[in-house]
């Protein structure tokens, strides 16, 4: 089903029944990934005395819960209110929901004990170009990323100079296949959450914070799907916090 899409003055065609879906399913199975120190997710039934919520226990429908953490059990796309003191939520920052976006794979260097996403690998991704959206996927790139256990890893992550380079580059959304684009224990500096959003103090925050600008992590691109320009749309539950469990999709132009 071919769509001819007129974007900010440009005509894209895409086909809308071959979507890539770059998102990671919440199960409440071993095979969950988990970051930041806690457990798997739980979808269990509701139970009201001897009624089970579940179809299999005699119930006329299936009814769970579900308890889980948007930063730590998979795909999830926040909002400056992740790292402010006053509250701003990802359903009222995320007002749009289509973007051009370039996808860059990258191979995170050595520096010291940890592997980091440098600024002058984002450069020779993007070649000039000035995207709406970047896809950053990591090298190598492998099926663990779908079940991984984050927790005490020294993960790979974004370079401060690299963040703040996105950001002026324009680009007002990051995804990205890692549990953060921060180190995991940076004693709470968060400097490439804070470069990419222009947040110089969390506790007041500044007029130019970039306010409709969203990150998401814990994506996964498969390795058929090759660099390059993309349509993003990236959907997310309306939920009034400062992140949600996401469903990025990706359209080949």
């Amino acid at each position: 089903m071919l769509a001819t899409i007129q974007h900010k003055n440009q005509t894209i065609e895409v086909d809308l029944l071959k979507p890539i879906d770059i998102s990671i399913p919440l199960t409440n199975t071993d095979e969950n990934p988990i970051a930041w120190y806690i457990n798997k997710p739980e979808i269990e039934p509701v139970v009201f005395g001897e009624w089970t919520g579940s179809v299999q226990q005699g119930a006329s429908t299936n009814f769970n819960n579900i308890f889980f953490n948007p930063h730590g059990h998979g795909t999830h796309t926040e909002c400056l209110g992740h790292i402010t003191r006053e509250f701003y939520s990802i359903n009222q920052s995320l007002k749009q929901f289509f973007f051009l976006a370039e996808l860059v794979s990258v191979q995170p260097e050595l520096k010291g004990e940890d592997l980091v996403i440098t600024k002058i690998q984002i450069e020779i991704g993007l070649n000039g170009k000035t995207p709406e959206a970047i896809v950053i996927r990591t090298l190598p790139n492998t099926n663990d990323k779908l079940s991984k256990k984050y927790s005490n890893t020294n993960p790979p992550y974004l370079e401060e100079e690299a963040a703040r380079f996105i950001r002026e580059s324009g680009t007002k959304h990051l995804l990205i296949d890692l549990p953060s684009v921060d180190k995991e224990h940076d004693e709470g500096k968060l400097l490439a959450h804070k470069a990419f959003w222009n947040v110089t103090n969390v506790n007041d925050l500044n007029s130019d914070a970039r306010l409709d600008c969203t990150i998401t992590e814990m994506i996964f691109v498969a390795n058929e799907v090759k660099d390059g320009r993309y349509l993003l749309n990236l959907q997310i539950a309306s939920f009034e916090n400062d992140a949600s469990p996401s469903k990025p999709i990706l359209y080949k132009i």
